[in-house]
């Protein structure tokens, strides 16, 4: 509220805020805290203690539901470590999760899935930033990434056991330098290509959004070579 001048100081904010219904402050890296005006604006009559209890009931109450106050003999995740991340259980599920959560916009003469016995003799280009960068997969507020479970696009298409070449074309996302003349070499021997193109957290994330929602640099010219 402060940033988009509906107030004019934290204490302000806090009142507002409190007033409003708001009971928890996202503060991650701030050296100064809005809510930690409360107490002055507790003392200074502008909130009563009556509401704050009214807006602290609900966050303890979650809390309660959440088994934080819980003994830790109790709690059924107090056994697990970390023999359980990214065991063969959970990846078989993110699989399937991913699998299932896929939007076909499109499927021309049923393209789609491309099915390892399909592809005997059959020339494969992945091409595009996001054909084999692992980096440039992961979203905003992903977590660290482990490089031996990231399956790109290329590596994924590989394992299909088809004759798969590949050109970034450019080597980031803003796809500001495009080598043309490579895309087409490769794409040109191929039956099957596959153009991996977005955005990715170095062109938007929160905080930082696109001015439009054109493909950066020259992913689109890129992309049409393609076609062509």
């Amino acid at each position: 509220m402060l940033g988009h001048h509906y107030t004019q100081s934290f204490l302000e904010t806090a009142v507002a805020s409190v007033n409003a219904g708001c009971n928890l402050e996202l503060s991650y890296g701030m050296r100064n805290n809005v809510f930690m005006r409360i107490p002055q604006a507790l003392a200074m009559g502008n909130i009563t203690l009556q509401m704050l209890r009214d807006r602290v009931r609900p966050l303890f109450y979650t809390r309660m539901r959440l088994g934080e106050f819980d003994p830790p003999a109790m709690n059924p995740y107090s056994s697990l470590d970390l023999s359980v991340v990214q065991s063969p259980e959970h990846r078989n599920l993110s699989l399937e999760a991913a699998v299932k959560s896929f939007v076909l916009l499109k499927n021309v003469r049923g393209t789609l899935p491309l099915r390892a016995q399909d592809l005997s003799g059959q020339r494969l280009a992945v091409v595009g930033p996001f054909a084999d960068n692992p980096r440039v997969l992961f979203g905003d507020y992903a977590p660290v990434p482990e490089p031996q479970y990231i399956y790109t696009p290329r590596r994924g298409l590989e394992m299909l056991g088809a004759n798969v070449s590949f050109t970034a074309g450019c080597s980031e996302p803003w796809c500001k330098w495009y080598s043309r003349a490579e895309l087409v070499r490769v794409v040109r021997a191929a039956d099957v290509v596959l153009v991996c193109l977005g955005t990715g957290v170095d062109v938007e994330t929160e905080a930082k959004d696109r001015s439009d929602l054109s493909l950066p640099g020259h992913q689109l010219e890129l992309l049409q070579d393609a076609v062509q």
